[in-house]
Order: structure tokens, then C-alpha cells, then sequence
């Protein structure tokens, strides 16, 4: 339910320095795997939204004590074969990481449980881990026959397979080498282009033998997880919305500290790069396998671009926000290749469509993806936030840059991924 309407006006300059929150996806691995280790994994910088949060929640309830603190997670893992079957649904929120990668560590359990989330959750497809966990042995039921959550995972003894996915999908990827962890014989997955391989850089770094192969990742079973520590590195995701505010509103220079900048993921960056954008990435090192940076961004004057092909899968969370910098751009941008928006938590063509014709923007939705003619002023408008954090958050940015006022309804789904995120919007507004 939208409890939560936020305004924002437009801003005169942004300056300043942030430091955004963990990387969703890293934090949710780092507990999943920190789960399934031997000994006590320490994890920093974890992310404090309510997705992560279902991720620790579940894996409480399958018997793993983990300690939050603000400093600090500390995940008691009991090994590979350490869960014990919950005594409760397991509820994953609105977190679709949760709910896919769960399901394929689940898989392989020596007992039944049932795996649910939020309404949106429940409306989002499950066949497609499905279907490549059935051909590894798994037993899945979606409770409602839609392919959907609620899902009943009967645990089942498994063996590898070589999938080809349809889709380039990290959640996808994950689940069914996370079910390999389990499995007889070898587990391969190729991608039709490759998704984000935080699974892959992660389950080596805990002792998996896990290898990638151009879009094929191989993962060899028989080998235990040991605890690590995990510094998680700042969300580029998170980084995208100041990144893009930096570059719209006038007169602004921004440094946003401690971003990841895995190959997989920058792909904001170099669309930014390719719009004319001005930005350097200094203080450029590698922790535990992940490549990070502190982005200085200035404002720019941007032009269109056609963003297609292998790089949708490196910015398919950042789209929305992607969508906002082309509507203040000059010329046209298109997007295509990206019909897994659809499917997200909002149908993002359309919730993006939507909200940026309201504000005056010249704009059509395609089957896979949007045209957008760049370059006229925006204005103010009532932006339904559909309960997606990526909407609500790209829209603030929309806000600075527009005529007049913008309301976001349902403003306080930013908490799924980024709590504080109106706050240390406020913080860079200079009066």
C-alpha cells in the first residue's frame, strides 16, 4: 500500500561527496554464502534495505545464527549440508535474488519447504528456474500454477547439467550453480550474453571450483565453502541516480566514493561516456575480486544514444534512470534488447512511459524497450511510483531538473535498496 507521497522541487546546483550503501547483489551472496560455509563469515558495508534484510531472514529460518550490526554481519555458517528445514513459510519480500537464488540452494535439501513473497513477487516468473532446476532432479511446484510464487521445494538429490539460457540473467545463472554446488557431475550455464558474475568471483573466493568460459560459467561440485571476510562495495545501481542528478542539474560536480565497477555492471558508465557525459574514476583498486572506484561527475551537455545488444544485461536496473538523462538529452535515444523490463518489479516500459509523458517528455514504448526525443523542458507531475525503488528514485532525479514540483507516490519504496536515499539527495542540493 502507498503510505509515503515525496516532493521535490527543482534544484539550482549539487556539490558534494557521498559514500552510497553496499551493492544489493553482493550483500545478498555474502549471507547466502556465508550460510553455507564452515566457520563465521564477516561481512562491511552490507546492505541495510529491506531485501537484503528477507535474505538474512530466510537463512535465520533455515537455522544459520547471523548477527546485524551496524558495523558489521556476522554469518555463523554450518557447511554445505548445515540447514535445517524452517518450521514456517519462508517469505522473501520483494526480493527476486532472494526468491530464484534461494530456490536453487533449496533444491537440494533433505526437506520440504515453501518460499513466498510480496504481491509483486508473486506476479513475477519463477519458470525460468524452474525449468532448469526440474532437469537437475529438482521437485518445484508453483502453489497457484502460474509458474509463480508461492513455490513448494521438495529437496531432492541432484545432477549437473549444461543449460543454455534464453535469457542473460545473473539470478538465473546463480541458482542453478548454487543447486550445482549440490549436484552429481558438472553444472554449466551459458548465457546468450553475460550477466553480472558477482556468483561466480564470490563462490571461488569461499573454495568453489567455479571457472568462466567466454558466456559459459562451470561450476565442479565436491569441494566445501570456507568463511571469508566481505567488504561489499558501494552499489552502482545506488550510484546511477547521483551520477545522472550531478550531470542534469547545472553547475554541479559530485564524487561518489567506493563504487563498484565490475565489468559486469558499468555499463551506466559507459553509456554516460558515449551521451558526453564528464566524469573521472579515481582511487581505481580490487578487493576479493571486485574492481572499485570513486566517480568524480560534472555537469554535461548530453546528446542520444541507441543502447542495444550485450551491454543490456551490464545496465538493466540503471534503464530507468538511463531513460531520464535521454529525455534531457538532445537528440533521440533508443533502447532495445530490453524486454526483461517488463518483469522487474514494475512493468518498467511502461511505468517509465508513463511518468516521463507526464512531465512533458516526447516518448513512445516499443516491445522491447522506448524512443525518446531528447532535449525539451520537463515539468512537474504526480509520478505513481508503483511500489518500484528504481522508479521512485529515478524520478527524484527527474524532480531537480523539471519545472515546478514533483510528487512521487509511494516515495517510501526506496527502502527495498536504499533507505536513506532522499536524505543524502537533500544533502548534495545546494540553497
Amino acid at each position: 500500500m502507498q503510505t509515503t507521497t515525496i516532493t521535490i522541487k527543482k534544484a539550482k546546483r549539487l556539490h558534494g561527496e557521498i559514500s552510497i550503501p553496499g551493492d544489493k547483489s553482493i550483500s545478498h551472496r555474502a549471507v547466502m554464502f556465508g550460510s553455507l560455509a564452515r566457520g563465521t563469515t564477516e561481512v562491511t558495508n552490507f546492505l541495510q534495505g529491506a531485501d537484503c534484510l528477507s535474505t538474512i531472514d530466510c537463512f535465520r529460518r533455515l537455522g544459520i545464527e547471523i548477527e546485524n550490526t551496524p558495523e558489521r554481519i556476522l554469518v555463523h555458517g554450518k557447511g554445505l549440508h548445515g540447514l535445517t528445514a524452517p518450521s514456517d513459510i519462508l517469505d522473501a519480500g520483494n526480493s527476486g535474488t532472494t526468491t530464484r537464488l534461494i530456490s536453487g540452494i533449496l533444491s537440494a535439501q533433505p526437506f520440504v519447504s515453501t518460499l513466498t513473497g510480496d504481491a509483486s513477487i508473486q506476479k513475477r516468473p519463477m519458470k525460468r528456474i524452474m525449468e532448469p532446476l526440474s532437469m537437475m532432479g529438482a521437485k518445484i511446484e508453483s502453489l497457484s500454477g502460474n509458474g509463480c510464487a508461492p513455490l513448494k521445494i521438495t529437496g531432492q538429490p541432484l545432477h549437473g547439467i549444461h543449460y543454455h539460457s534464453t535469457v542473460a540473467s545473473a539470478q538465473v545463472k546463480s541458482a542453478i550453480l548454487l543447486a550445482g554446488l549440490y549436484a552429481e557431475g558438472q553444472t554449466m550455464v551459458t548465457e546468450p550474453a553475460l550477466s553480472r558474475n558477482h556468483t561466480e568471483i564470490m563462490l571461488k573466493g569461499f573454495g568453489a571450483d567455479v571457472k568462466s568460459q567466454d558466456k559459459t560459467a562451470i561450476l565442479t561440485p565436491g569441494h566445501d565453502l570456507y568463511a571469508q571476510k566481505v567488504e561489499v562495495p558501494g552499489d552502482i545501481s545506488s550510484a546511477a541516480y547521483f551520477l545522472s542528478a550531478a550531470l542534469l542539474v547545472p553547475d554541479s560536480e559530485v564524487l561518489v566514493k567506493n563504487v563498484g565497477i565490475n565489468p559486469t555492471r558499468d555499463g551506466i558508465l559507459r553509456v554516460i561516456r558515449d551521451m558526453g557525459g564528464n566524469f573521472e574514476l579515481l582511487n581505481e583498486k580490487t578487493s576479493a575480486g571486485e574492481k572499485t572506484a570513486d566517480i568524480l561527475i560534472r555537469t554535461s551537455s548530453l546528446h542520444g544514444v541507441e543502447i542495444g545488444g550485450e551491454i543490456i544485461p551490464t545496465l538493466i536496473d540503471e534503464l530507468p534512470v538511463i531513460a531520464v538523462l535521454a529525455a534531457y538529452a538532445n537528440g533521440r535515444t533508443v533502447i532495445r534488447d530490453a524486454a526483461e523490463l517488463k518483469v522487474k518489479e514494475s512493468n518498467r516500459i511502461d511505468t517509465v512511459v508513463t511518468a516521463l509523458k507526464a512531465m512533458g517528455c516526447d516518448i513512445v514504448a516499443t516491445d522491447d524497450g522506448m524512443i525518446i526525443e531528447g532535449g525539451r523542458p520537463l515539468h512537474g507531475a504526480v509520478i505513481d511510483s508503483h511500489a518500484d525503488h528504481r522508479i521512485a528514485m529515478s524520478f527524484a532525479v527527474a524532480a531537480l531538473v523539471a519545472d515546478g514540483e514533483t510528487q512521487i507516490l509511494g516515495g517510501e519504496c526506496v527502502n527495498i535498496s536504499y533507505p536513506a536515499f532522499y536524505r543524502d539527495l537533500k544533502n548534495l542540493i545546494c540553497p
